[in-house]
Protein backbone atom coordinates (compact mmCIF):
# COMPACT_ATOMS: atom_id res chain seq x y z
CA UNK A 1 0.00 0.00 0.00
CA UNK A 2 1.86 3.38 -1.19
CA UNK A 3 1.65 6.29 0.97
CA UNK A 4 0.06 9.44 -0.51
CA UNK A 5 0.77 11.64 2.44
CA UNK A 6 4.72 12.59 2.36
CA UNK A 7 6.77 15.14 3.75
CA UNK A 8 8.08 17.59 1.49
CA UNK A 9 9.42 20.79 3.68
CA UNK A 10 11.63 21.39 6.74
CA UNK A 11 10.95 24.40 9.42
CA UNK A 12 13.15 25.77 12.04
CA UNK A 13 12.25 28.04 14.53
CA UNK A 14 12.98 31.89 13.71
CA UNK A 15 14.74 33.62 17.10
CA UNK A 16 12.89 36.76 15.67
CA UNK A 17 9.59 35.57 16.54
CA UNK A 18 9.87 33.13 19.08
CA UNK A 19 6.93 30.55 19.43
CA UNK A 20 4.17 31.73 22.44
CA UNK A 21 2.18 29.22 24.24
CA UNK A 22 -1.95 29.94 24.54
CA UNK A 23 -4.45 31.60 22.64
CA UNK A 24 -6.34 34.55 23.41
CA UNK A 25 -9.41 34.78 25.64
CA UNK A 26 -11.96 34.70 23.02
CA UNK A 27 -13.50 31.83 21.38
CA UNK A 28 -15.96 31.93 18.79
CA UNK A 29 -18.45 29.52 18.47
CA UNK A 30 -21.19 28.38 16.17
CA UNK A 31 -23.69 25.72 15.17
CA UNK A 32 -22.20 23.12 12.85
CA UNK A 33 -25.08 23.48 10.53
CA UNK A 34 -25.22 27.53 10.71
CA UNK A 35 -22.04 28.29 9.01
CA UNK A 36 -20.71 26.62 5.24
CA UNK A 37 -17.16 26.65 5.23
CA UNK A 38 -15.02 27.08 1.84
CA UNK A 39 -11.33 25.15 2.10
CA UNK A 40 -8.42 26.04 -0.31
CA UNK A 41 -8.69 24.03 -3.07
CA UNK A 42 -5.41 23.02 -3.14
CA UNK A 43 -5.12 22.52 0.79
CA UNK A 44 -7.73 21.22 2.55
CA UNK A 45 -6.44 22.87 6.06
CA UNK A 46 -6.81 25.98 5.18
CA UNK A 47 -10.51 27.95 5.10
CA UNK A 48 -10.93 30.74 3.41
CA UNK A 49 -14.88 31.38 4.01
CA UNK A 50 -17.65 31.14 6.24
CA UNK A 51 -21.23 31.78 4.82
CA UNK A 52 -24.21 31.91 7.12
CA UNK A 53 -26.88 29.97 6.01
CA UNK A 54 -30.14 32.07 6.40
CA UNK A 55 -29.52 34.61 9.23
CA UNK A 56 -27.04 32.47 11.42
CA UNK A 57 -24.69 33.68 13.47
CA UNK A 58 -21.43 33.38 15.35
CA UNK A 59 -21.09 33.93 18.92
CA UNK A 60 -18.68 35.07 20.61
CA UNK A 61 -17.61 34.48 24.41
CA UNK A 62 -15.20 36.36 26.21
CA UNK A 63 -12.55 35.78 28.68
CA UNK A 64 -9.69 37.16 31.49
CA UNK A 65 -6.37 36.09 32.64
CA UNK A 66 -5.91 32.89 30.09
CA UNK A 67 -9.11 31.24 31.09
CA UNK A 68 -9.32 29.66 27.90
CA UNK A 69 -7.36 26.94 26.27
CA UNK A 70 -7.17 24.96 22.82
CA UNK A 71 -5.92 21.22 22.48
CA UNK A 72 -5.20 18.89 19.64
CA UNK A 73 -3.49 15.46 20.02
CA UNK A 74 -3.14 12.72 17.54
CA UNK A 75 -4.67 9.44 17.58
CA UNK A 76 -3.17 6.54 15.49
CA UNK A 77 -6.31 4.59 14.57
CA UNK A 78 -6.44 1.45 11.63
CA UNK A 79 -7.09 3.55 8.98
CA UNK A 80 -4.72 6.25 9.53
CA UNK A 81 -3.99 9.03 12.15
CA UNK A 82 -7.25 11.22 13.23
CA UNK A 83 -7.70 14.03 15.58
CA UNK A 84 -8.85 14.56 19.52
CA UNK A 85 -9.52 18.27 19.58
CA UNK A 86 -11.00 19.93 22.72
CA UNK A 87 -11.21 23.57 24.14
CA UNK A 88 -11.72 24.15 27.88
CA UNK A 89 -13.02 27.41 28.51
CA UNK A 90 -14.92 29.34 31.62
CA UNK A 91 -18.37 31.27 31.80
CA UNK A 92 -18.43 33.26 34.99
CA UNK A 93 -22.48 33.20 34.76
CA UNK A 94 -25.23 31.24 36.18
CA UNK A 95 -28.65 32.67 34.34
CA UNK A 96 -31.10 30.55 32.70
CA UNK A 97 -29.77 31.76 29.23
CA UNK A 98 -26.19 30.20 30.12
CA UNK A 99 -27.75 26.95 31.13
CA UNK A 100 -29.75 26.82 27.51
CA UNK A 101 -26.33 27.74 25.59
CA UNK A 102 -25.12 24.34 28.04
CA UNK A 103 -27.89 22.51 26.96
CA UNK A 104 -27.48 23.49 23.59
CA UNK A 105 -23.63 22.56 23.55
CA UNK A 106 -24.32 19.21 25.11
CA UNK A 107 -27.36 18.12 22.30
CA UNK A 108 -26.04 19.39 19.17
CA UNK A 109 -23.13 19.67 17.18
CA UNK A 110 -20.93 23.38 17.24
CA UNK A 111 -17.77 24.47 15.53
CA UNK A 112 -15.39 26.88 17.68
CA UNK A 113 -12.70 28.98 16.20
CA UNK A 114 -9.68 30.32 18.51
CA UNK A 115 -7.29 33.18 18.29
CA UNK A 116 -3.73 31.95 18.95
CA UNK A 117 -1.21 34.07 21.20
CA UNK A 118 1.31 33.07 18.53
CA UNK A 119 0.79 35.66 15.72
CA UNK A 120 4.08 34.43 13.15
CA UNK A 121 2.17 31.82 11.21
CA UNK A 122 -0.59 31.20 8.74
CA UNK A 123 -2.39 29.15 11.47
CA UNK A 124 -2.76 31.74 14.04
CA UNK A 125 -6.23 31.59 13.56
CA UNK A 126 -8.05 27.79 14.32
CA UNK A 127 -11.08 26.55 13.26
CA UNK A 128 -11.77 23.24 15.35
CA UNK A 129 -14.51 20.63 14.87
CA UNK A 130 -14.54 21.06 10.96
CA UNK A 131 -15.54 17.76 9.78
CA UNK A 132 -17.32 16.24 12.91
CA UNK A 133 -18.36 19.16 14.86
CA UNK A 134 -17.67 19.41 19.13
CA UNK A 135 -20.31 18.91 21.64
CA UNK A 136 -19.87 19.75 25.21
CA UNK A 137 -18.43 16.84 27.42
CA UNK A 138 -17.92 18.53 30.62
CA UNK A 139 -19.52 21.34 32.14
CA UNK A 140 -18.56 21.45 35.95
CA UNK A 141 -19.68 24.18 38.41
CA UNK A 142 -18.73 24.01 41.61
CA UNK A 143 -20.06 27.18 43.99
CA UNK A 144 -17.77 27.49 46.23
CA UNK A 145 -14.89 27.09 43.44
CA UNK A 146 -13.45 31.00 43.83
CA UNK A 147 -11.00 30.54 40.65
CA UNK A 148 -14.11 31.32 38.36
CA UNK A 149 -16.31 32.62 41.25
CA UNK A 150 -19.04 29.96 41.10
CA UNK A 151 -19.45 29.66 37.13
CA UNK A 152 -18.84 27.01 34.81
CA UNK A 153 -15.98 25.44 33.32
CA UNK A 154 -16.55 24.21 30.28
CA UNK A 155 -15.07 21.08 27.79
CA UNK A 156 -16.18 21.02 24.02
CA UNK A 157 -14.49 17.84 22.33
CA UNK A 158 -15.61 15.46 19.63
CA UNK A 159 -18.10 13.39 19.65
CA UNK A 160 -17.37 9.70 20.90
CA UNK A 161 -15.84 7.82 17.83
CA UNK A 162 -15.61 10.74 16.07
CA UNK A 163 -12.18 12.29 15.49
CA UNK A 164 -11.29 14.86 13.31
CA UNK A 165 -9.45 13.82 10.40
CA UNK A 166 -6.85 16.63 9.84
CA UNK A 167 -5.50 18.80 12.52
CA UNK A 168 -7.44 21.94 13.43
CA UNK A 169 -7.70 24.18 10.42
CA UNK A 170 -6.45 27.41 9.65
CA UNK A 171 -8.71 30.21 8.95
CA UNK A 172 -7.33 32.90 6.59
CA UNK A 173 -10.07 34.89 4.69
CA UNK A 174 -9.58 37.87 1.93
CA UNK A 175 -11.22 40.64 1.90
CA UNK A 176 -13.36 41.86 -0.80
CA UNK A 177 -10.13 43.04 -2.94
CA UNK A 178 -6.38 42.00 -1.20
CA UNK A 179 -4.55 39.23 0.08
CA UNK A 180 -5.85 37.24 3.49
CA UNK A 181 -4.23 38.98 6.32
CA UNK A 182 -4.88 38.65 10.17
CA UNK A 183 -7.27 41.66 10.05
CA UNK A 184 -8.89 40.62 7.43
CA UNK A 185 -9.69 37.47 8.81
CA UNK A 186 -11.26 38.66 12.14
CA UNK A 187 -13.00 41.21 10.40
CA UNK A 188 -15.16 38.52 8.70
CA UNK A 189 -15.74 36.48 12.11
CA UNK A 190 -16.59 39.44 13.96
CA UNK A 191 -19.25 40.44 10.69
CA UNK A 192 -21.16 37.17 11.37
CA UNK A 193 -21.36 38.24 15.32
CA UNK A 194 -25.46 37.70 16.58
Amino acid sequence: MPIYNKINAGFSLATGAPVTSGIEDVIYIFNEDDITLTYDVANPLIITGLTAVSSAKVYKFEGTNNSFNATSKLAKTQVGPRYTEEIDFNIAGLSVDVKTQLMAMGYGRVRAIVINNYKSSDSTIELFGAVNGLILTDAERNAADETVEGGYKLKLTNPDKLKEPYPPRAVSIAPESGTATYASTVAAIEALLA
